[in-house]
């Protein structure tokens, strides 16, 4: 017997479904039924063509009713609107542009009327230039006004998916753009700490961002129309986008007596059957169950759309398929960011009275080394069972990939383990042998085990500091360039040397720039009996949890800002053209202080005036090259963020040396030389030491390093030099390691295996080797000295140290220190 259906509603869910019952069904007869004239069309396309990336509308028109007619044989009825259901009768009333009102019968009857867009009962909230974005006659009515009339300034209200695409596309057209959100944050799916790195790319880039105030009146004006804001605050604009959400288009199906949810979505079953007999409904205008918590939600999403109407076609075709519910997986562009999010986030779940635990990692997008590689922050939320529970991911580069891969992890049950044990395609350009994946299942699976415990950005602000000490394990220069307010300083390296200056009555709250070295230090400090606490996601998320948005009234900030030599202050303006310079650093891959010692380097080979341009992949470095800049006395003359990359242009002035006021007696001149005894011959630690070296030098202080007794063994030559010796000194040098490569780990050495260990480490997160830092050092202008009365205990020749060691005593060495703020021992 053939099948008559009936589809109310194209676009994603209902056309879906016709495709999908003719492919299983040739007999069948379906008629859509369509509202407007557009049955099938790229929703999710629309900001784009208004903005103009998409140049040819028609791209955007998926199926036209010909075409969907000739292919599928279906009968069309656009401008047809369905307005009345009898479900007992099984008939249907259309209003049609064409046929007037008429009925239509059916066996089976298929919803996917979508949603409207709110417009609530707001003053003035009618005015001609007010515009919602759902369909293609908005999207031309958008365009023909941005087209043909003189627009210059557009405000949108609503921080949500469309909201925050509308005001990039309209930016890009070189309007001034305002987004206004009620709420205390944009795009309600992402949690704070994800979502700032999107504020702060949107000012960024220009567009204003006003938060927590919601629109109370519209008025039109002779030149625009004026907006006054719950604060009281007042805006004016050539045109307003309203984009405050959708509500789901179901008056008729609450006419005919179709059960709904409290907010006038349709009910379904995992069948896609709503509770009148033959009727099914799918898309914008259902109630789904969410994947994750299992509640009953609403997700306005494509994906899912397509989805359900397959699982519709199935079951009237009479094959037996189930929707197990949505999880929400949803990406979005931001002028350069990619933001992305999968599962529930913590907003969520703590409403729902859910326990979860919260790692942040802030990997790469590929190997550091390969040229490109751009950093990422990525959220894993799971249970104490490791079940994932969400993740999100921000970043300009593999975000898209990454979420897609936790999304599948989590749709299949997956834990934190099974993200450690996942296989994922490496090669230098597209990843790293540790996936950004695997690392956070690394972190998340430390965390379960109880080898760290975590704190996250908003826990660290609400903790009880009272009892604990601030630990910061980055290195001098990271510190000193930017530390958490009373935060001491031990670096990783130099921690189980320092370890004396930490109290273990006190809790310990460490932290570094991403999270690695403050795992190892948190393994360090729980195996010596202190009570501690790793900051997730390390600086890098307090730096990102800092950020906030422009406030009314303040002007635009764009990408480029030129630095004011004097003051430092950014002035919105262009500073210097891109091929405008002597000599282009590509410091990208490198991590902190990498890039500012290759900085060093090439401003030392560049004369007077000559300008350095710098490309940096490393976040932080736009920071430290202003600190650096104004600590050396060198101009910098443009500074600017773009799609993830660091540009930084530097003009060499004659003296970089630290400012000194020569007219003061040499006794008040400002010390700022670094002196270091190296008595250790430790790898671990001689690599502290050359590390400490390198930073402080680049920041313009001069360094001197008095290697005594086994730290000479460092700076000796890796090959055996023929010199004449006793038999003492003879034998002291066969039992003593033979140059830096032979150093061996202060702790967990495991007979050699521990060195080579940290050696490989550091050159797959491509961080120079000790052989590398020493080499810098001396090039840099590092004062490295060996004591003269060791070299005589040790039995050690001036023939056996490497090129470029000064042979000294101990009076020279305290000559240094007299010009020095730090003197350290190790």
């Amino acid at each position: 017997m053939m099948k008559k259906i009936l589809i109310v509603g194209g676009v994603a869910g209902g056309a879906s479904t016709a495709a999908r019952l003719r492919r299983l069904d040739e007999s069948a007869e379906i008629i859509m039924f369509e509202r407007d004239e557009y049955i099938s069309f790229a929703n999710c396309g629309l900001p784009y063509y208004i903005g103009e990336v998409i140049k040819d509308r028609d791209k955007l028109l998926v199926q036209t009713p010909e075409s969907m007619n000739a292919r599928f044989n279906v009968d069309v009825r656009n401008n047809s609107e369905v307005v009345a259901i009898d479900t007992s009768k099984k008939v249907v009333t259309v209003n049609s542009k064409i046929l007037g009102t008429y009925e239509e019968s059916y066996d089976y009857l298929v919803l996917s009327p979508g949603a409207k867009a709110i417009k609530p009962n707001i003053e003035g909230i009618n005015s001609k230039r007010i515009f919602t974005l759902r369909n293609i006659p908005d999207t031309d009515n958008i365009k023909k006004y941005v087209d043909t009339l003189t627009i210059k300034s557009a405000v949108v209200i609503g921080g949500g998916y469309v909201g925050v695409e509308m005001a990039e596309n309209l930016k890009e057209r070189g309007l001034k753009v305002t987004l206004v959100e009620a709420a205390p944050h944009i795009l309600a799916p992402f949690d704070t700490d994800i979502v700032l790195n999107v504020e702060k790319e949107i000012s960024d880039n220009g567009v204003e961002i006003i938060l927590n105030d919601g629109v109370k009146a519209f008025k039109d004006t002779e030149n625009g129309v004026e907006i006054t804001l719950d604060s009281g605050a007042k805006l004016s604009a050539d045109m307003i986008i309203l984009a405050i959400g959708v509500f789901p288009d179901t008056k008729f199906a609450k006419e005919a007596g179709i059960k709904l949810g409290a907010k006038g979505h349709i009910m379904v079953n995992d069948k896609m059957e709503t509770s009148a007999e033959g009727v099914f409904a799918v898309g914008d205008a259902i109630e789904v169950v969410d994947f994750v918590n299992k509640t009953n939600t609403a997700i306005p999403l494509a994906g899912p759309a397509n989805k359900q109407g397959r699982i519709a076609a199935d079951n009237i075709a009479g094959l037996n398929s189930s929707y197990k519910g949505t999880q929400g997986t949803a990406i979005l562009k931001v002028f350069g960011l990619t933001a992305a999010s999968t599962g529930n986030n913590e907003r969520t779940l703590t409403r729902l009275n859910i326990p979860y635990k919260v790692i942040l990692v802030h990997p790469v997008s590929h190997a550091s080394y390969y040229p490109g590689a751009l950093p990422m922050t990525l959220k894993l939320i799971f249970n104490s069972e490791g079940k994932i529970l969400g993740a999100q991911g921000v970043g300009y580069d593999g975000v898209d990939k990454r979420i897609d891969v936790l999304a599948t992890v989590i749709r299949l049950g997956g834990t934190v383990d099974d993200l450690t044990e996942l296989e994922l395609s490496y090669a230098p350009p597209f990843s790293s042998a540790k996936d950004p994946v695997n690392l956070a299942g690394f972190v998340a699976q430390n965390v379960l085990a109880g080898r760290m415990e975590v704190l996250t950005t908003d826990e660290f602000s609400a903790y009880d500091k009272e009892n604990a000490v601030v630990l910061d394990v980055r290195t001098e220069i990271e510190f000193d360039n930017g530390h958490i307010e009373g935060a001491i300083n031990i670096p990783v390296d130099n921690l189980r040397g320092r370890i004396g200056e930490l109290d273990k009555n006190k809790e310990i709250i460490e932290y570094c720039q991403v999270g690695l070295r403050g795992y190892v230090a948190a393994r360090i400090l729980a195996q010596k009996d202190f009570k501690v606490k790793n900051l997730t996601g390390g600086y890098k998320s307090v730096l990102s949890s800092e950020f906030e948005p422009n406030k009314t009234g303040e002007s635009d900030k764009i990408k480029r800002q030129k630095i004011d030599p004097d003051t430092q202050v950014i002035r919105d303006e262009v500073a210097i053209e891109d091929d405008k310079y002597d000599k282009l650093l590509d410091a990208c891959g490198l991590c902190c202080p990498g890039p500012l010692i290759q900085v060093k380097a090439s401003i030392d080979e560049l004369n007077e005036n000559q300008i350095l341009k710098v490309t940096a992949s490393d976040p932080g470095f736009y920071e430290d090259i202003r600190a650096w800049c104004t600590k050396t006395n060198n101009e910098l003359l443009d500074l600017r963020k773009e799609k993830g990359m660091v540009y930084a242009f530097i003009k060499k002035k004659g003296n970089n040396d630290t400012k000194v006021n020569k007219s003061l007696p040499s006794e008040t001149r400002e010390k700022n030389n670094k002196t270091m005894v190296v008595f250790s011959g430790d790898l671990d630690k001689a690599i502290a030491a050359f590390i400490i070296a390198n930073g402080a030098v680049a920041m313009g202080s001069k360094v001197t390093i008095l290697f005594t007794f086994w730290g000479l063994n460092i700076i000796r030559k890796p090959e055996k030099v023929s010199v004449k010796k006793g038999l003492i000194d003879s034998m002291f040098g066969f039992m003593m390691p033979r140059g830096s490569r032979k150093l061996k780990l202060s702790q967990m050495n495991m007979m050699g295996i521990g060195a080579k260990m940290i050696r490989s480490v550091m050159k797959n997160k491509n961080i120079s080797s000790l052989e590398d830092l020493i080499k810098s050092a001396i090039d840099s202008g590092v004062e490295v000295v060996a004591c003269s009365m060791s070299m005589d205990v040790m039995g050690i020749t001036k023939e056996e140290l490497i090129d470029g060691v000064k042979i000294g005593g101990v009076g020279y060495y305290l000559g240094q220190t007299e010009d020095s703020n730090v003197n350290l021992f190790i």
